[in-house]
C-alpha cells in the first residue's frame, strides 16, 4: 500500500499537458463505477490521482483548479452520457449531425459544476486530508445544484456507484443518493491518508474514522436486508408488458394497428401461475395514437380487461385549445388508467420535460440553427402541475412517473399525500443496448429505497421490473426481450429518514464533513 500511496502522491509534479491528461483521464475510470460496469473500486483509484493532482498546484489557483475539476469532469461525463448518442441513430438522416454537440456540449456543460468545485476546494488552502474531504462535499454540493439549476440534469451522480456495492445501498435510506455521493468521494479520497508515512498522524487518525464507517454502512445495510421481510398487498397482481417495439418502428403511423394489437395480446396471455392479475400496466407511449380519443381503441381495451380490471398505460394526451386552432393545442406525455368499460379514471401529465427531447431549451436560438427536439411535436410538450398521488380501482394509492421524472430524488412523491407504491413507465428503446438502460434502472431502484416504497416499471424496452420497498427485484425482464411480468405488489415501509427529511439530512452531512476537514486543518499536529 505504501508503494501504490507513494505513487498516487508522485503525480503531484506532473504538469502541463499531461497533468491535464491525466485529470481527463481520471475521469474517465471514475465513471466506469457507475452501472452497468458497476467496478465501483475504480472510483477509489481515480479520485486519490485526481487529488495528488490538485495538491500539485498552489493554494488558490483558481484558474489551475477549475481546468483541472472541468477535464475530471469531462471525462466522467463524456463516458457516463455516451449513451445519449443513441437517440440520434435512430433518424440518423435529420439528426446524426446534433450528437457530437448533444454529447460532448452536455457533457462539457455538466463539467462546469465540477471544476467550480474543484476551485473552491482549492480555495480553502487545505493540503492533504482536509482537500480531500473539501473535495468531497464541493462535488457533493455541485450535484445538488447540478440536479437543481435550470431544470436539472442529476444523471450519473457519482453516489449512484453505490449500486454496485451490495447490502451499502441500503444507506440510500437515510442519506439519500446525493448523500452516498458525500460519503463515496470522501471514502475514495481518504484511504491513501491511512497508509501514508508522511501524513500527520491525526490525519491517519481521522482517515481512520472516516473508513471505518464505511463496513459499518455495509454491516447496517446487511442487517436491515436480513430484517427486510415484505408482505405482498392482498388482492392485487400486476402484469407489466414489454413489447420490445424498435424505436424506428414504433413512430410509423403503418404499425399503429400491429403495436396495439401487439399490446392486447401480451396483456390478455394466460397467466403463467394461478394468479389472475388485476392491474395491467404498459409502457411510456405504448400505441402511437391518442388513445383516449378513439372509441374504437377503448372498447377493445374494455374488451381485454372485462370487469374489475384496469390498464395503467403510458400515452400522449392532447387538450384542445379554447379557440379551435389545432396548432395551439397542448401535448403532453401523461399516464392514463382505464377501467373495465375503457373509460379514463386517473390521468398524469409528466412535469419534468426532457431538454433537448420534449422541449429545446432555449429554442428561439437554436432553432433558426437547424437544432430540433429528438421527439417531434408540434412546438414542445406541456408540462403536468408536479407530483401526485392518484387513485386506481382495486388498489392502494399510487404515484406516477414517467421515463427521465425517476433520475430525480426530489419531489417525487408528494409529501401531503404519501402514495403506498410508484410506477414508473419509460421508453429506453431510444438508447440500444448502452448502458443507458441500466443506469436509468439502477436510479428508479435507489428511488425505491430511498422512499420505502416499492415501484412498478414497465418498459417499451429497456428493462421491465417489480421492486421491492428494500430495493430488491422481485421480477425482471431483460432488455430487448418481448414477454410479461405477473407478480404481486409488496406493501411499502413506513416513511423513511430521507423520504422524511430529503436534502435537510444531505446539507447535515455535507456540514458535518465540512466541520471535520476544517478541524483536521487546523488542529495542530504530530508528524509520528
Amino acid at each position: 500500500m505504501g508503494v501504490l500511496t507513494g505513487a498516487v502522491a508522485s503525480l503531484a509534479g506532473v504538469l502541463g499537458w499531461r497533468r491535464a491528461l491525466l485529470a481527463f483521464a481520471a475521469g474517465l475510470v471514475a465513471s466506469l463505477a457507475l452501472p452497468s460496469f458497476n467496478i465501483w473500486p475504480l472510483m477509489f483509484v481515480a479520485v486519490p490521482v485526481m487529488l495528488a493532482l490538485m495538491g500539485g498546484i498552489a493554494r488558490r489557483d483558481f484558474r489551475t483548479a477549475f481546468l483541472l475539476g472541468w477535464l475530471f469532469g469531462l471525462g466522467y461525463f463524456i463516458s457516463a452520457f455516451h449513451w445519449i448518442g443513441y437517440a440520434f441513430l435512430v433518424d440518423k438522416q435529420n439528426y446524426l449531425w446534433m450528437m457530437p454537440f448533444a454529447v460532448g456540449g452536455l457533457a462539457a456543460a455538466m463539467a462546469v459544476y465540477w471544476g467550480l468545485a474543484a476551485a473552491c476546494a482549492n480555495a480553502t488552502g487545505f493540503r492533504g486530508l482536509p482537500l480531500a474531504i473539501m473535495f468531497a462535499v464541493s462535488i457533493g454540493i455541485a450535484e445538488i445544484l447540478r440536479g437543481t439549476l435550470f431544470t436539472g440534469f442529476p444523471w450519473a451522480v457519482p453516489g449512484l456507484a453505490v449500486d454496485g456495492m451490495g447490502a451499502l445501498a441500503q444507506t440510500a435510506s437515510v442519506w439519500g443518493m446525493t448523500g452516498l455521493t458525500f460519503l463515496i468521494l470522501t471514502w475514495s479520497g481518504a484511504w491513501p491518508f491511512l497508509f501514508s508515512t508522511t501524513s500527520p498522524r491525526l490525519h491517519r487518525s481521522v482517515a481512520l474514522v472516516l473508513l471505518l464507517t464505511l463496513p459499518l454502512s455495509w454491516a447496517w445495510g446487511h442487517w436491515r436486508l436480513q430484517q427486510g421481510i415484505v408482505e405482498n398487498v392482498a388482492g392485487v397482481s400486476i402484469r407489466i408488458v414489454q413489447p420490445a417495439i424498435s424505436q424506428n418502428d414504433k413512430w410509423r403511423g403503418e404499425n399503429a394497428r400491429g403495436i396495439f394489437d401487439q399490446l392486447l395480446a401480451l396483456s390478455a396471455q394466460a397467466p403463467r401461475q394461478a394468479r389472475v392479475f388485476t392491474h395491467v400496466v404498459w409502457p411510456e407511449s405504448a400505441v402511437p395514437f391518442l388513445i383516449d380519443e378513439s372509441a374504437a381503441a377503448r372498447s377493445e381495451v374494455s374488451q381485454m380487461l372485462g370487469a374489475g380490471r384496469v390498464l395503467v398505460t403510458g400515452s400522449l394526451r392532447r387538450e384542445k385549445s379554447v379557440d379551435g386552432k389545432s396548432d395551439a393545442d397542448k401535448i403532453f406525455n401523461s399516464i392514463l388508467a382505464f377501467d373495465g368499460s375503457g373509460e379514463v379514471i386517473a390521468r398524469y401529465d409528466k412535469w419534468r420535460l426532457v431538454p433537448g427531447g420534449e422541449f429545446l431549451p432555449f429554442e428561439w436560438l437554436l432553432e433558426p440553427l437547424g437544432f430540433r427536439k429528438v421527439v417531434t411535436v408540434p412546438g414542445s410538450f406541456a408540462a403536468g402541475a408536479g407530483p401526485e398521488t392518484l387513485t386506481l380501482a382495486g388498489a392502494p394509492p399510487v404515484g406516477f412517473s414517467i421515463c427521465y421524472e425517476a433520475i430525480f430524488p426530489d419531489a417525487l412523491v408528494d409529501p401531503a399525500n404519501r402514495p403506498a407504491w410508484l410506477i414508473n413507465v419509460t421508453n429506453d428503446g431510444w438508447f440500444g443496448t448502452s448502458t443507458g438502460p441500466y443506469q436509468h434502472l439502477a436510479q428508479l431502484r435507489l428511488r425505491a429505497i430511498e422512499q420505502g416504497l416499492p415501484v412498478v416499471r414497465a418498459a417499451n424496452t429497456g428493462i421491465s421490473a417489480v421492486i421491492d420497498p428494500f430495493g430488491r427485484y422481485i421480477a425482471l425482464l431483460p432488455l430487448g426481450q418481448v414477454g410479461v411480468i405477473d407478480s404481486a405488489l409488496p406493501r411499502s415501509l413506513p416513511r423513511t429518514v430521507f423520504g422524511q427529511w430529503g436534502l435537510i439530512i444531505e446539507f447535515i452531512l455535507m456540514l458535518l464533513l465540512a466541520i471535520l476537514a476544517v478541524y483536521t486543518f487546523f488542529k495542530p499536529v504530530k508528524t509520528s
